[in-house]
């Protein structure tokens, strides 16, 4: 079913780049959150995953991201060779 929704607009791309960063619509989201509105209401209680759980998820995400990174300077070479810019030559 679709619907139509006013919200400010603000908070609309606020959420549009949060699910962009972890990879989901903006249908998946709003669907996730309905379900767990109605679930509240009936006084369930969400399971929540191990902390450890969280942070293998981040870590994998981040090694990820680090193998897909184009190969060049390093971060130290940048700031190295860009320390002297701001003082007078």
């Amino acid at each position: 079913m679709k619907a139509t929704i006013d919200i400010p607009d603000d908070l609309y791309r606020r959420v549009e780049a949060e699910a962009a960063l972890r990879g989901l619509t903006i249908r998946e989201v709003t669907t996730t959150l309905y379900q767990r509105w109605l679930r509240s209401g009936r006084g369930e209680v969400e399971p929540q995953p191990p902390a450890t759980e969280s942070l293998r998820f981040l870590f994998e995400a981040a090694d990820e991201a680090i193998g897909r990174a184009p190969s060049g300077p390093t971060a130290l070479e940048h700031l190295e060779a860009d320390r002297n810019r701001l003082e007078p030559r």
